[in-house]
């Protein structure tokens, strides 16, 4: 079961439009952590010609994942989602690049949280193999204001 499981209301959460969209369920989302998934169509911008989901996406994916989770926190306080940055990126490994039509789910924990900044690890795994591991920084736009 899903938070949240629609294109459109997922849509309101995040700042990316389609076709730049790779999320598209919140399965949890608790003070320090978040669990989104996206089914990885055949037809997208970041799968390459051999049908896998590339390196940049699986990154976006798990970025995603943080504005989601900002989002929807932003959502219960009746606010519009906020625009951010990857900040940076550290200690990321990615094991294996998914096929179109798998399932990604990716689970983060909030490390921490200050002025608009947001450090996480998480990890992402498609089926029951984990394809990618790492840690990120967030930036939303309006605190740099």
């Amino acid at each position: 079961m899903s938070l949240v499981s629609s294109k459109e209301a997922i849509g309101k959460l995040i700042p990316q439009q389609p076709p730049f969209v790779l999320v598209d369920k919140l399965i949890e989302h608790e003070t320090d952590r978040i669990v989104a998934s996206f089914e990885i169509p055949v037809k997208h911008v970041l799968v390459d010609r051999h049908g896998h989901l590339t390196e940049a996406g699986v990154i976006e994916h798990f970025a995603q994942t943080i504005a989601l989770y900002q989002g929807y926190d932003y959502f219960l306080r009746d606010l519009d989602p906020p625009m951010g940055y990857i900040g940076s990126i550290k200690n990321f490994e990615i094991y294996r690049l998914p096929q179109a039509g798998a399932e990604l789910r990716t689970s983060i924990t909030i490390l921490q949280q200050l002025f608009g900044v947001t450090m996480v690890r998480g990890e992402v795994t498609c089926g029951e193999q984990i394809i990618a591991i790492g840690e990120m920084r967030t930036v939303i736009a309006k605190e740099l204001e």
